[in-house]
Parts: C-alpha cells; sequence; structure tokens
C-alpha cells in the first residue's frame, strides 16, 4: 500500500496525533505507543531533524508549522541537529514491547539514537591513539 498509514483516523484527527507524537519525541528523546504508530512517526521526526540540519529560515519555518511547541524547535535546531551533524538518517530505534493489556495491540517504545555517546568513544579512542604513539 502506498503512501502512509491511515490508522483509523481521519486526516484531521490522524496529522493532528502524529503532530503531538513528533513533538513529544523530540521533547522527551522517547515515547511508548503502538508499534504502527511508531513506525509512522518515526519518518515525520527524522525529517524534522533533517530540517534542523539545514538551518535556513526556510527549514525553520517549516519546522514551526509542524512541531507544536516553540522550544522543541528551537532544541531541535541548537542540539539535535549538530548532534547528528554527520549522521545520515536513522536517528530513531524501535523497540518492540509486546501486546497491549486490554486489546492486545503490538506496543514499542520509539526513541532517539544517543549521538553523545558515540562521539565521547571516537574522543577516547583517540586519545588512546595518542597515547601509544608517545
Amino acid at each position: 500500500m502506498p503512501g502512509t498509514r491511515k490508522l483509523g483516523r481521519p486526516t484531521a484527527h490522524r496529522m493532528a496525533m502524529l503532530r503531538g507524537l513528533v513533538t513529544l519525541l523530540l521533547e522527551n528523546g522517547q515515547v511508548e505507543t503502538t508499534l504502527t504508530r511508531a513506525k509512522e512517526v518515526r519518518s515525520l521526526a527524522e525529517k524534522m531533524i533533517t530540517l534542523g540540519k539545514k538551518n535556513t529560515l526556510a527549514s525553520r519555518r517549516a519546522a514551526l508549522a509542524f512541531i507544536t511547541k516553540e522550544a522543541v524547535v528551537t532544541k531541535v535546531f541548537n542540539e539535535l541537529a549538530p548532534a547528528y551533524a554527520d549522521r545520515n538518517g536513522g536517528y530513531t530505534q524501535i523497540f518492540k514491547m509486546g501486546p497491549r493489556r486490554g486489546d492486545a495491540a503490538e506496543m514499542a517504545i520509539i526513541k532517539l539514537i544517543d549521538a553523545a555517546p558515540a562521539a565521547k568513544v571516537e574522543e577516547k579512542a583517540a586519545e588512546v591513539e595518542e597515547k601509544t604513539e608517545e
């Protein structure tokens, strides 16, 4: 099926829900939701981080048009985008949690990949190389 998942909602309701989930994910770093919602949120959140990497007035306005909180847009442009500057996509991970009690919907946690620890590992590797050269 081409396009996006409809998630059993009219377009306006679906987009409002996805905007809220993307804002929550970028604000807190992780969100627990159903697996299908997480898969939809992943593409939208990655697009917002990619807009942050461009860092132009037009990209900031495009992000403000989608993300519901101004503080989150500032965080995307000032913190998240520089952290993922050398990464070409794949900013999120989805972990399956199992079925939800009640309706047995497949639950998942979607979270942002931590870019800072990878940078710290590279710095430590560079320090080790410097020490071995001495």
